[in-house]
């Protein structure tokens, strides 16, 4: 059951919950071309620990704001290497399953667009929304600061999510896409087990970026889409669903 409303806050508190407020996205913005204003060893350091040891990259979000005093990042790296990397993977997968150069071009913008930024501007204003609005904190009493889950944090919880899910999804799929996109049982029980850690991943992520966040409370509600992948997983599993052939038959129905 999603979580109520406080009664203690204002209405005026509940409405301002509603509009982005994001002083930091212009500069932000404009480091994108500036390489050499990005830490790129901390960001690939990042990445690393986020398919390893995911609490201590959250260990070091309570570092960042400390010293600068906001929760999100204020270095693009992370969402510019990712987006590099997401478009060397499907340069691959078009490389082995499509002969157009424009449909490949195609495909690439359209994973970047569409999987991976517009997905992550959607996912990240739904959670800054509830989180603002449900999952805060009521304040003990007036002379406490009130604080407030940043839209660009909620962007970044969802890129550090998705980045372990595109190791598995993208990179170790691609290797194993022989097999999993053939006929049987073993291609179906293989490529459902490896969308079932990839989504499960990717929500127990979702659910650390929230839990450290010293503000918000039953943030186990990012637990809950976990329990409904394990549940769903064996039914596409007898069903003989294979979401390998699925999503790639999307872009290369001709060759799956």
């Amino acid at each position: 059951m999603l979580p109520t409303t406080s009664k203690g806050r204002s209405s005026s508190s509940s409405s301002s919950s509603s509009r982005p407020n994001n002083p930091m996205l212009i500069p932000y913005l404009r480091r994108i071309i500036k390489w050499q204003q990005m830490d790129i060893e901390y960001t690939f350091w990042q990445m690393l620990h986020l398919c390893t040891s995911p609490k201590v990259v959250y260990q070091h979000t309570k570092y960042h704001k400390q010293t600068k005093n906001q929760w999100a990042r204020d270095d693009p790296a992370f969402v510019v290497i990712c987006s590099l990397l997401l478009a060397v993977a499907t340069l691959a997968y078009c490389a082995a399953y499509d002969h157009s150069t424009a449909h490949a071009l195609f495909v690439i913008l359209s994973v970047l667009l569409f999987h991976f930024l517009l997905t992550g501007v959607i996912l990240a204003t739904f959670c800054w929304f509830l989180t603002n609005s449900y999952l805060r904190e009521e304040a003990p009493n007036s002379y406490v600061v009130e604080q407030r889950v940043e839209w660009m944090y909620a962007f970044d919880v969802h890129c550090n999510s998705f980045f372990p899910m595109f190791v598995l999804l993208y990179v170790i799929h691609y290797f194993l896409s022989p097999l999993l996109v053939a006929h049987g049982f073993i291609p179906v029980l293989l490529s459902n087990l490896l969308f079932m850690v990839g989504a499960s991943y990717y929500h127990y992520l979702n659910f650390l970026g929230y839990d450290v966040l010293p503000f918000l409370e039953r943030t186990t509600f990012f637990l809950y889409p976990i329990g409904l992948v394990i549940v769903l997983s064996p039914i596409l599993i007898l069903s003989g669903f294979n979401p390998s052939r699925y999503f790639m038959s999307i872009y290369f129905s001709r060759q799956i």
